[in-house]
């Protein structure tokens, strides 16, 4: 008896899961990277994102020759500028990355901008939280290295700002 009891039990078992899958009972949204800028008739507005995991949000930015940007770039994180600072350096063309890099070293009362013209335009050196905007405008069309000059960071944090 027991024998003929277990196939219908296992039977009705089968029957109740209506082979519907399992509900999550989470969601979540892909992240999907924003636009790389916006360019109206005045102005390219470029909005570039850093965080407290040393990246930046974009690691490719383009624009018209020309035509004035605007760029902000966040801090998103929550750490000081002390222990986990970041800005935005654009370096003229040809200029070696590493080799900015390591002379920025030496200047941290400057917040790690070199005092050269190695470079086109700058932030300040932000912190968790912060936010900075800088105006400018490039003639010459190609493509320009940036780079977060905070020790330890521009072999990560770095990009390419294409002037079309």
């Amino acid at each position: 008896m027991k024998i003929k009891i277990i196939p219908l039990i296992l039977l009705l078992f089968l029957i109740s899961c209506k082979n519907e899958p399992a509900k999550e009972k989470f969601s979540y949204e892909r992240v999907q990277e924003n636009e790389k800028s916006i360019e109206n008739d005045e102005q390219t507005i470029i909005v570039l994102n850093s965080n407290d995991l040393m990246l930046f949000d974009k690691t490719s930015l383009s624009a018209k020759a020309g035509k004035n940007i605007k760029l902000t770039l966040n801090h998103t994180g929550k750490i000081g500028k002390e222990f986990m600072g970041h800005n935005f350096v654009l370096l003229k063309k040809d200029v070696d990355v590493n080799d900015f890099a390591i002379l920025a070293l030496d200047f941290k009362e400057n917040e790690y901008i070199p005092e050269n013209d190695d470079f086109i335009v700058h932030t300040k050196m932000l912190g968790g939280g912060e936010s900075d905007i800088i105006n400018f405008t490039i003639e010459e069309p190609g493509s320009y290295k940036y780079v977060c000059t905070f020790p330890g960071h521009y072999q990560i944090m770095q990009g390419e700002l294409i002037i079309e």
